[in-house]
């Protein structure tokens, strides 16, 4: 193993760690940016990554009638009436049952662009009823909470239970706000036109048609219920409970339902497509409906258009759902709760036959198991997270990712990359440079392991020709340890090339960073030239002081004999036992000056592994300045007075950098006819056995 090649490639690692924070993406340990380039299937979360996270309120549904909601400062593209029951109890809900603030100090900032803290669907519910109504802090001050369930992922609901402002209604007021479906089958009865009616099949049938319509939008939509607690069973003073939850949450009164738009993210449309090409399969998982999941879906370009689920065929051809083969749709949209019942070889039948798949209303536990899944099926899946519960999942997965902005600490602490701006691209981002890392490091590797041919190719002639030795030991620490370093770390700030998110993801298990084409081509090709550069020099330089090349057979012994001072060349001068040494470290001078020359090509065709020099072009300036770099540092080794005594180098001729010159040229033309004929015959002979 060449002495220079783990800072290599360590360094490798780290520069494009610090390239992929500059582009928003955290790379917490330096193998995972190497498996990020390997990821074959992304589970993205749908708030926040695929979307802006910046929710505002778009529609209500309240009195049987779907309303545009006024999102103008001053109120004025008001299409209801804000003085009718329906609002005024709505708007109650949205305002008590939240826990959203506005920050201090932002009385002089617009309403729509104050910043809350708090959840973005609870900003959104306090912005849309600040705008309306005012002061929600102060109506809330005036309405003072009890009692308080927060949100979780398994109920889907959050109640809270309030005194209410009214003097002459001493009775408590029960809000609860959450998943429509969830809502709904808590509720008996429901709030139209000021008058409590009970809730009939055909009251419901319009609540389904109102949620479809927001749903099928791409909105997230809240239902919203309330329930005065009678006196007599929940006096004043009564001890609320939220462990043993010792107030009503069934057969409330349904007031409505109020849908945010999340728009996605502008880059998120692309980062698919080019996810698409590369084969990366991109599933979406998410808390949110169907309905809104698979219209976000087919926004972003997750479900393609064209592409129909098991649903959109049975509408088109008006037939029922069970009719339709599921293998006939190409996408797919799983509820969390079939995903429950189902088994692990349904998952993994929806996962092989679907190329692409929306999990909805799925809760954090469910995301482990289609992580599961996924790597069931061979494919190393990254996936993204922010809640403390999708840890396990973030664990279990290739590649963890959790949110900068909105993640917390323990989903950062579980993942392998954060993700600063909590974008979807950036992860498309992380895994092209994961994908150039993986090929740049291979161009380092094969650089730095051409060397070692010319570099043990000297002892074995040493030994077995029983020749003056070529090179020495110290000369090879220059070669690794000081004019390799430099350029084989510049291939790590190489421009990718064309075809990188146009490949099939690489298979972990078949292709190594290191192999047998590699070695091959480093070892076998390119190596074996190199080695002829060096003992053409050494010969050059020993003939041209009077030793020709079939005279230095055998001549080891007498060569290392102190003893002899009157050593014969092939024109009868005599040599000293000291003569001959300046002789022989002269030529491990010249031997390692050609090994520089000879690298200078290596470098040049290591910077691309298919494509033509021409088209990879010249622009990778720390590279170009590896190529000065050696140059010089040999020169200095050579020239430099005192290095005779240091290390034993003496200073050459000008003329003997030359005959490692046509060598160099001889591996440049070599190289670029194999690219040449490997892009001509994609997937031939030279492919196969020549493409590392």
């Amino acid at each position: 193993v060449p002495e220079g090649l783990l800072a290599t490639v360590t360094v490798c690692l780290t520069l494009t760690a610090k390239r992929m924070a500059a582009k928003n993406c955290l790379v917490k340990n330096l193998e995972a940016v190497e498996t990020l380039g390997s990821t074959s299937t992304i589970c993205s979360d749908k708030t926040g990554t695929l979307t802006q996270n910046r929710m505002t309120v778009a529609h209500m549904w309240f009195d049987n009638t779907i309303i545009e909601a006024d999102t103008t400062e001053d109120q004025s593209g008001g299409q209801y009436d804000k003085s009718s029951d329906g609002w005024k109890s709505l708007s109650r809900i949205a305002a008590l049952c939240n826990r959203a603030e506005f920050r201090t100090g932002q009385d002089n900032v617009t309403i729509l662009k104050r910043e809350v803290n708090g959840d973005a669907s609870e900003a959104a519910l306090l912005k849309c009823v600040e705008l309306a109504v005012g002061n929600v802090m102060a109506w809330r001050k005036r309405n003072k909470k009890v009692c308080e369930l927060p949100f979780n992922s398994t109920n889907k609901y959050q109640v809270s239970i309030h005194e209410t402002e009214d003097a002459s209604d001493p009775r408590y007021l029960l809000v609860m706000k959450g998943a429509p479906e969830r809502i709904l089958e808590r509720c008996s009865t429901i709030y139209i036109h000021g008058e409590e009616k009970p809730l009939d099949d055909e009251l419901r049938e319009s609540f389904n048609n109102a949620y479809l319509e927001l749903g099928g939008l791409g909105e997230r939509v809240l239902g919203f219920c309330d329930f005065f607690c009678p006196v007599d069973k929940y006096p004043i003073g009564y001890p609320f409970d939220a462990d043993s939850v010792n107030f009503p949450v069934h057969n409330l009164r349904f007031v409505g339902l109020m849908s945010m738009i999340d728009p996605p993210r502008a880059a998120v449309p692309d980062a698919v497509a080019k996810c698409r090409s590369a084969g990366i399969k991109v599933i979406m998982v998410t808390g949110d409906h169907p309905i809104t999941a698979k219209a976000i879906a087919k926004s972003v370009g997750i479900i393609s258009e064209g592409n129909e689920t098991v649903d959109d065929i049975a509408h088109r051809l008006n037939i029922p759902i069970k009719e339709v083969d599921p293998r006939e749709a190409k996408a797919a949209v799983v509820h969390g709760s079939e995903l429950r019942d189902m088994s692990t070889d349904q998952l993994d039948d929806i996962l092989m036959h679907h190329t692409e798949i929306v999990f909805a209303r799925t809760s954090p536990q469910q995301k482990l198991i289609i992580v599961e899944g996924c790597q069931r099926m061979g494919a190393i899946v990254a996936v993204t997270g922010d809640g403390v519960n999708d840890s396990p999942a973030l664990k279990k997965a290739d590649i963890g990712v959790a949110m900068g902005i909105s993640g917390s600490d323990v989903s950062k602490q579980a993942a392998d990359m954060i993700l600063l701006d909590d974008n979807f691209a950036s992860i498309v981002t992380g895994v092209e440079e994961g994908r150039l890392i993986f090929d740049n490091l291979k161009k380092s590797i094969a650089y730095t392991l051409t060397s070692n041919i010319p570099e043990i190719s000297p002892f074995l002639f040493f030994m077995c020709a029983s020749v003056p030795l070529p090179l020495g030991t110290v000369t090879i620490l220059c070669i690794d340890l000081g004019t390799d370093m430099v350029p084989a770390i510049s291939l790590a700030y190489e421009e990718a090339e064309s075809d990188i998110m146009k490949r099939q993801p690489r298979n972990p298990f078949t292709d190594k960073l290191v192999n047998e084409r590699l070695i091959s081509m480093a070892y076998g090709q390119i190596g074996m030239i190199q080695a002829s550069a060096g003992f053409y020099t050494y010969f050059v330089i020993m003939a041209e002081n009077g030793f020709l090349p079939q005279d230095l057979f055998g001549l080891r012994e007498s060569w290392d004999s102190k003893a002899i001072n009157d050593l014969e060349d092939s024109y009868q001068q005599e040599w000293t036992y000291h003569d001959r040494k300046i002789l022989e470290y002269t030529c491990h001078t010249a031997f390692f000056v050609a090994i520089v020359v000879v690298q200078w090509a290596d470098l040049i065709i290591c910077k691309t592994r298919r494509n033509s020099i021409v088209h990879q072009g010249m622009k990778n300036m720390v590279l170009n300045f590896g190529l000065i770099f050696e140059t010089c540092l040999a020169a200095i080794l050579s020239y430099t007075p005192g290095m005779d005594k240091g290390l034993r180098m003496y200073p050459l001729k000008i003329y003997w950098w030359f005959p490692a010159i046509p060598f160099s040229i001889l591996i440049f033309v070599y190289d670029e006819c194999r690219r040449f004929v490997l892009r001509r015959n994609p997937g031939g002979w030279v492919e196969n056995e020549t493409y590392y």
